[in-house]
């Protein structure tokens, strides 16, 4: 399970970064303002579909069938991409020759201009400390441990020595996981730091909701997807809105409007009980949890395009990416955390009972309403006076 969750991790980091490259390359003035805001409405939209059909399929024709039409799913749109990416914009987006090159040389390619070191010490560290996470999580394990104060220790010293080798790599023009220079353009590094945190409380949220539904309320399966129809109609919603406002209202004014909205989600969770009405708590989360990720992804994409060259819009596609999944990883992982610790710890005897989990969920749903305001500064301050980042006219 793990090796194939780890699987579907790489098909998603070589299909994000390269999927910018070929908007830019195919697309120009609104249409590509669509066709982003299409994109990035995309992975919230079907996280939420997703996680509705995973709950109606369980209680129905099985859980199985939830990997079988992920595959059939993925066959389709392999055959797809097939016949519909056109070959002509390879050397458009990965150099001149590309497209006519041997596999002998393309091999070449990957084993020489691929920071493979730099990938090694990125993804230990990553693997430690969500193991970490996830093992304190447990109620026999804690962050006292050898093994853990051992795991975390090696995890937070392998940053520096991450960030020191990519340095040295840039310096003698030798290929970097992720050049430091990147961070010195100060919009590139704030929607970074948004997307992080914004990418990861989407995520955690939807995730602790599925647990209040089927864990507090004692939902079926069926019964909490239901509940979370309002997020990918709220979703699809937004980003219609994004690819329509993008070129005549400031990017940083979409980014606060949406991130705002996105905060009532949490605040609405945080006064919710066992016995909540769903119209006054779940559905509130739901309706305003996608706006945040939607505005922040179209104006991130159509930022990224425009402050950097083409040569370089893969590569920052890719990182900022990156560093949402990681993001929403850590913010998870940390969510685990939070409410298994604070449940453990509150006043209520039986810990596996409604409102002793009500309590640690509580906790999460705060956390992530002070990450979405930290979110909201953060833009205010990294984003101010870029003005509109759309195309007013065809390029």
């Amino acid at each position: 399970m793990i090796i194939f969750r780890g699987l579907s991790g790489i098909a998603t980091a070589f299909c994000l970064p390269s999927a910018v490259s070929v908007i830019t390359a195919s697309f120009t003035g609104k249409r590509r303002d669509f066709a982003f805001a299409a994109m990035g409405g995309g992975q919230p939209i079907g996280f939420s579909i997703g996680l509705t059909l995973g709950g109606v399929l369980t209680d129905s024709i099985g859980w199985r069938w939830g990997y079988y039409l992920s595959a059939i799913l993925n066959t389709i749109v392999l055959a797809i991409s097939w016949w519909g990416l056109p070959s002509s914009i390879d050397n458009g987006i990965a150099g001149e020759g590309v497209a006519s090159m041997s596999w002998a040389q393309k091999w070449q390619r990957v084993k020489t201009e691929i920071d493979w070191v730099g990938a090694l010490i990125a993804s230990a560290s990553l693997a430690m400390l969500s193991y970490v996470f996830a093992a304190i999580t447990g109620s026999q394990s804690t962050i006292r441990q050898p093994s853990s104060i051992a795991m975390l220790v090696t995890a937070f010293a392998l940053i520096p020595a991450f960030i020191f080798w990519v340095g040295r790599q840039e310096q003698l023009d030798r290929p970097a996981l992720i050049p430091n220079s990147l961070w010195r353009n100060k919009i590139f590094t704030t929607i970074c730091l948004a997307v992080f945190l914004t990418w990861g409380t989407f995520n955690a949220l939807e995730t602790v909701l599925t647990f209040y539904f089927q864990d507090v309320q004692k939902l079926s399966a069926t019964e909490t997807s239901i509940r979370f129809l309002p997020a990918p109609i709220s979703g699809a919603l937004s980003n219609v809105a994004m690819g329509l406002l993008v070129h005549r209202i400031p990017a940083n004014w979409l980014v606060v409007v949406g991130c705002t909205l996105s905060s009532a989600a949490p605040l609405a969770m945080v006064f919710a009980t066992p016995t909540s009405n769903y119209w006054s708590s779940g559905f509130l989360a739901n309706l305003f949890n996608p706006n945040g990720a939607d505005a922040l992804y179209t104006i991130s994409n159509l930022l990224i395009t425009s402050v950097f060259p083409a040569k370089t819009q893969a590569l920052a596609g890719g990182v900022f990416n990156t560093i949402s999944q990681i993001g929403k990883s850590i913010t998870m992982a940390l969510v685990a955390v939070l409410a298994a610790q604070v449940t453990l710890q509150s006043n209520v005897q039986q810990k596996l009972s409604p409102d002793a989990l009500m309590v640690g969920y509580r906790a999460t749903f705060w956390f992530m309403f002070a990450c979405i305001l930290a979110t909201i500064l953060l833009s205010v301050w990294g984003l101010r006076g870029i003005g509109t980042v759309g195309h007013k006219k065809r390029d």
